[in-house]
């Protein structure tokens, strides 16, 4: 039986949210699955992704061929660097330390490249929002004066030298 790493699709209609399962590459999309790896939400930012690891490994080892799309999220998490390097260790290019060593200093990179991104997205949004204070309290102010001039009277215009000593003449 052939067997298949792919997302089952779950939430509602413009939110959707994934499973992550193995299935028979002859089920239908929502259809029965054999195991459950964990979850995929797009819909975060940075998207969020939740896998047992050791799980997936293990069926990747197996045969289990991911799609595209899953293809992409176990590279983001490591799992197919993972095997690459058991590969090598297989092969006796690595000793299993240094395949250790270097996934540990993969992974601790990608952390710090997640972890930078959100702080990137978290101070773009405050500067976002200490704009849009600054713009509103402007348009407030603007609307005060504006307020303000219309409820004033208009102030009397100066009769000038000439019309006041004018005397008229009939």
């Amino acid at each position: 039986m052939a067997t298949k790493i792919r997302l089952q699709r779950h939430g509602k209609k413009g939110k959707a949210f994934y499973y992550i399962v193995v299935a028979d590459e002859r089920a239908p999309r929502d259809g029965r699955f054999i195991e459950r790896l964990g979850s995929y939400n797009p819909n975060t930012n940075p998207a969020t992704i939740n896998i047992n690891f050791d799980k997936t490994l293990e069926w990747v080892n197996t045969g289990a061929q991911p799609t595209d799309t899953c293809r992409a999220i176990l590279a983001y998490k490591g799992v197919m660097y993972k095997k690459h390097l058991q590969g090598g260790v297989k092969k006796g290019a690595l000793t299993a330390e240094q395949a250790d060593a270097k996934f540990a200093a993969w992974a601790e990179q990608k952390e710090n490249k997640i972890s930078g991104k959100k702080t990137d997205l978290g101070s773009a949004k405050d500067e976002a929002r200490k704009a849009a204070l600054t713009a509103e309290a402007k348009k407030n102010a603007d609307r005060a004066a504006a307020i303000v001039a219309k409820n004033t009277p208009p102030a009397p215009e100066p009769v000038a030298a000439d019309e006041a000593t004018e005397t008229p003449t009939e």
